[in-house]
């Protein structure tokens, strides 16, 4: 999938539980691929492609250190996702509200 804006491709990164471990894991700090790769039980070129899409989606950054390899967590793009969803949180909690006072409506007054 080519995620067609920012947000979409961080949405998309996340869907996967996998990147969602990396992602993860790189909150303690930068590791290199093979310590990233250890906990998983998948080909170092599967390892390779998450990798990839968490770097499209601005979420990693991959960095050349001698013969290493090292990736840090870039939080920019996660500050973003947070702000989104906060900003419509109020507009889904306002809705799941009206909704359950219209079906106390339809209900009726409960007898006691």
């Amino acid at each position: 999938m080519a995620a067609t804006d920012e947000l979409s491709a961080v949405f998309h990164a996340l869907a996967d539980p996998t990147r969602r471990a990396i992602v993860s894991r790189l909150r303690e700090g930068a590791v290199t691929v093979s310590e990233l790769a250890e906990p998983f039980a998948m080909s170092r070129p599967a390892i390779s492609q998450h990798l990839k899409v968490l770097e499209r989606a601005g979420l990693i950054e991959r960095t050349a250190d001698a013969q290493w390899r090292r990736c840090t967590l870039r939080t920019a793009p996660l500050d973003e996702a947070s702000a989104w969803v906060d900003r419509h949180r109020d507009e889904w909690n306002e809705r799941f509200d009206l909704l359950d006072e219209r079906l106390r409506e339809r209900k009726g007054p409960t007898d006691v």
